[in-house]
């Protein structure tokens, strides 16, 4: 079955897209520099129509770091080294990255270990020394430091002998 060919889109009609998808979700240049590959425009125009969405605010990938932080931090429970590495994919500057990662509010930062190590502790038994391994495992893979895994370990088992 042959495939049909797209229509090979107009920088203008590309420039608009680009907008409006920004002004309706943060985006970062990478992933817009993407969408415009995958439309298959030359990357000279590409790169006029970034400047174009950079000056005018449409995309800030500093902003788009501290957004991302956030929502990663608050909804999907993820850690600051998970994070730097996403953001980093992303090709956000580490300047940014680690402003980001500096403005996370430590209260919600520790909900967030708190929420990831509850959730999978109610399927072990945090006497057993493997069932703690795979704790640890999987908050450390969610991006959270060693330290703080430590501690909640040790604050979960506590809390399970007091409540024995």
């Amino acid at each position: 079955m042959e495939r049909k060919r797209k229509k090979p889109v107009t920088p203008e009609a590309a420039r608009l897209k680009m907008a409006d998808l920004c002004a309706r979700s943060e985006q970062c240049e990478y992933e817009i520099r993407e969408k415009l590959r995958k439309q298959g425009l030359p990357s000279a125009e590409a790169d006029k129509i970034i400047t174009f969405l950079i000056d005018n605010k449409f995309i800030d990938n500093e902003r788009y770091a501290r957004s991302f932080t956030n929502d990663k931090v608050r909804f999907a429970s993820w850690g600051r080294n998970k994070i730097r590495q996403a953001l980093a994919l992303k090709r956000i500057p580490s300047s940014a990255i680690n402003e980001a990662l500096n403005e996370i509010d430590e209260k919600e930062y520790l909900k967030a270990i708190q929420r990831a190590g509850m959730s999978k502790v109610k399927s072990l038994d945090i006497e057993d020394y493997d069932d703690r391994l795979k704790l640890y495992r999987h908050l450390l893979s969610r991006g959270f430091e060693s330290s703080l895994i430590s501690k909640l370990i040790e604050y979960l088992r506590k809390r399970n002998k007091d409540s024995e």
